[in-house]
């Protein structure tokens, strides 16, 4: 998890700061962080909270930026479906990409392992730790230092996301569904909402369940 933390680390510095700064206020954007735990939506939030949106259009902007934690659910849900229910709120609370990308893999190597959720706990507790420790420290000393919003800092989550991604692309079905939903990010990337991500991540979909099923259907040819 340390690369990952590294990449989110200003990202949450970032946040700290503009909060601080800004209409939400020190101690609201701590307890966002606190009980939120969702980088993306949260800047978001921020955005229309500054601009005076009301609560439904931020709670439905909101709720539209972190859809795509639906599908990552949608694929832990088998290792974690025979666990008790105050395991799976806790381990849904930690369900963030870092997270995902960390667990999903593991149990791609490990696919009869009985202890993936204490994997998971950790991992998803290691970035909770590192979102609001680095969200503190905004908030305490990010006026000292101007200008972080337009600084670049906030490439390093880019970089975190390409490490997390680039790892997965060894099969086709993968590339596929990758570079068509980059395509399709760019190519929508100007539709309200970030209504784009979401039809994106269809497209990826989409995409991958097609070249698998090729691939299947090849593998049976043969």
């Amino acid at each position: 998890m340390a690369p990952m933390i590294l990449g989110a680390a200003p990202f949450g510095f970032i946040f700290g700061a503009l909060a601080a700064s800004g209409p939400l206020g020190a101690w609201n954007g701590l307890l966002m962080s606190a009980t939120v735990f969702a980088g993306a939506s949260q800047f978001v939030a921020l955005g229309l909270i500054a601009a005076h949106a009301g609560l439904v259009l931020l709670w439905l902007t909101t709720l539209i930026v972190n859809l795509r934690h639906g599908l990552y659910a949608a694929n832990l849900l088998p290792h974690v479906a025979r666990l008790p229910k105050r395991w799976r709120l806790l381990l849904a609370f930690l369900l963030v990409d870092e997270a995902f990308a960390l667990v999903s893999e593991f149990h791609r190597r490990e696919p009869q392992a009985t202890l993936g959720h204490w994997y998971y706990l950790g991992a998803g507790l290691a970035m909770y730790a590192n979102w609001l420790t680095m969200t503190v420290a905004g908030v305490l000393v990010g006026e000292s230092f101007p200008g972080l919003a337009t600084s670049g800092l906030d490439f390093a989550i880019v970089a975190t996301f390409v490490s997390i991604v680039v790892p997965q692309l060894g099969e086709r079905p993968r590339l596929a569904a990758a570079l068509s939903s980059a395509v399709a990010a760019v190519a929508l990337h100007d539709l309200p909402l970030r209504l784009g991500l979401l039809a994106a991540s269809a497209v990826g979909i989409a995409a991958g369940v097609a070249a698998l099923r090729l691939r299947r259907a090849a593998r049976g040819a043969a």
